[in-house]
């Protein structure tokens, strides 16, 4: 059976935690990495949320990706495949590792277009990040043994926050 849903109580450390793990992978990847974004509710100042970094890791060209895989496995990650998500890789969390979910992105695929466009709404409105906050934690406590069921539940959420963005020209 899997851990059960935890969202925690906004915690000022996860910054320098994903600056860690960004730094080790930007050491790693060099000029492989156009940018490594946080992305995920731990990267929008004091929402709650489940204490794992999420982080994207950006490449130029899908065509990069072999070269991500093996210098991503050379630091212990190893990739999962797309698990269900065009356009985004998923690769594991090395032993010893803060928590953290990896992903790698070309530059431009909407799965990374999604990511940035979600945090960055949150970072902005800090009402819309309570009314997130408040969902999971509701949503925690009703399906928090059941992480699809959880996930799934989450994601209307999700889909109308760009949507109901003013349009860039």
């Amino acid at each position: 059976m899997a851990d059960p849903v935890v969202i925690a109580d906004y915690d000022p450390s996860w910054p320098a935690t994903f600056q860690q793990l960004r730094d080790r992978l930007a050491a790693a990847l060099g000029p492989l990495a156009v940018t490594i974004e946080h992305v995920g509710s731990t990267a929008v100042p004091g929402l709650a949320a489940k204490p794992i970094i999420d982080l994207d890791v950006v490449i130029a060209d899908r065509a990069d990706l072999p070269a991500d895989i093996e210098q991503l496995r050379l630091l212990g990650s190893h990739h999962e495949g797309d698990l269900g998500v065009a356009g985004r890789e998923a690769f594991t969390t090395p032993a010893g590792a803060p928590p953290h979910h990896l992903y790698v992105c070309a530059v431009g695929t909407p799965a990374l277009r999604r990511h940035l466009t979600f945090r960055d709404a949150l970072r902005a409105n800090p009402g819309l990040a309570d009314t997130y906050g408040d969902l999971k934690r509701a949503l925690a406590a009703l399906l928090g043994h059941d992480r699809s069921a959880y996930t799934e539940a989450k994601s209307a959420f999700i889909e109308q926050v760009p949507a109901a963005l003013p349009r860039q020209p």
